[in-house]
């Protein structure tokens, strides 16, 4: 019998993170439950969960600042933040912080699922993928790690990483904006879409001691990586 995945849930509204425990559990998830940003951050160092689903508002942490201590020893785990928010600055600094996906409450339970699932692969896919090169850069995709002609590696985002893998797997192709957007970011609104631009611009600076690598912007289409 296949092991359960363990889901560390933090939602401080008591009833809403009842359903979505009980509910996960119901499709063989095991759920450690906390109301709070501090007891979440305990349970993420004693339970080791494959995967963390945050709410952003909550008492004596909020799911911002714990996804950024979380981040700061752990680069690979999940994270998907559950927020009522939807104003463009905080969709962005919760990617920007390493989130992988959000959702707008009021949400789907078959929507998280479906989610949660496909950034577990996405982790593990990434764990099984061999080093690439563009241009004078070596990029190591399961160490989420840019190096510029072997000199010390830079640590990419989780989202970052993903987005110049699939820009490096499809070089001097266009990468159609939409399907990017509903691969990586779950759809293709007007969110996420500011979210992907910033993460373009961030990754152009990264690549940047390479002049011959672009990022070109096909208006209309999508983006395009030459070296």
């Amino acid at each position: 019998m296949a092991e359960k995945i363990k889901v560390l849930l933090a939602e401080d509204e008591a009833a809403l993170g009842q359903i979505i425990k009980e509910t996960l559990e119901t499709r063989d998830f095991e759920v450690v439950l906390c109301g709070n940003g501090e007891k979440a951050f305990e349970k993420y160092n004693s339970e080791h969960p494959e995967i963390l689903v945050l709410d952003v508002m909550m008492p004596k942490k909020d799911g911002f600042t714990l996804a950024k201590e979380i981040r700061a020893i752990d680069d690979t785990i999940p994270i998907i933040f559950l927020t009522a928010k939807s104003q463009t600055a905080d969709v962005v600094e919760g990617f920007s912080i390493g989130g992988n996906d959000y959702l707008k409450k009021p949400f789907s339970m078959e929507e998280l699922i479906v989610r949660i699932h496909n950034l577990l692969h996405r982790t593990r896919v990434q764990k099984t993928t061999e080093h690439l090169i563009i241009g004078r850069y070596t990029f190591d995709f399961p160490k989420q790690q840019l190096s510029f002609e072997n000199g010390e590696p830079e640590q990419l985002t989780h989202r970052e990483a993903h987005l110049l893998f699939h820009l490096i797997k499809n070089k001097n192709q266009v990468l159609d904006r939409s399907l990017i957007l509903n691969k990586l970011w779950g759809n293709d609104d007007f969110f996420s879409a500011r979210s992907m631009d910033v993460f373009i611009t961030k990754l152009r600076k990264k690549l940047k001691k390479d002049e011959n690598i672009q990022i070109i912007n096909v208006r209309g289409f999508g983006y395009k990586l030459t070296d």
